[in-house]
């Protein structure tokens, strides 16, 4: 998660300020962090995954490429995985549709 947060920050625009939104993974709460000063983080509720974009990801993830399928080795799911996540990245639309949430957007363009 270091690491994470410190490419984030050597991308973040000089003079500008990044606010990551986070659930409270262990990883992300960790008092081991060094948060980097061009940074906030901001921690959702407990247990509210309905607030979380990337559960909705994972939620189309599984409806439209790995849901009612018998998959034969664990060899077999890391593939069905690679190739949903490949379909997925090919829809950059598709994506913020289903991340967007309208009150973080609000006035602005």
């Amino acid at each position: 998660m270091q690491l994470h947060l410190d490419e984030i920050s050597r991308m973040v625009a000089k003079g500008a300020h990044a606010v990551l939104l986070l659930d409270r993974a262990g990883w992300h709460t960790t008092g081991a962090l060094n948060v980097p000063k061009n940074m906030t983080l901001i921690f959702l509720p407990s247990r509210s995954p309905e607030l979380n974009p990337v559960e909705n990801i994972w939620q189309y993830l599984r409806a439209n490429w790995l849901s009612n399928r018998v998959f034969e080795s664990y060899d077999a799911i890391i593939d069905a995985a690679c190739e949903a996540w490949r379909n997925l990245i090919a829809q950059p639309k598709t994506i913020t549709s289903i991340g967007m949430r309208e009150w973080a957007h609000i006035g602005q363009s």
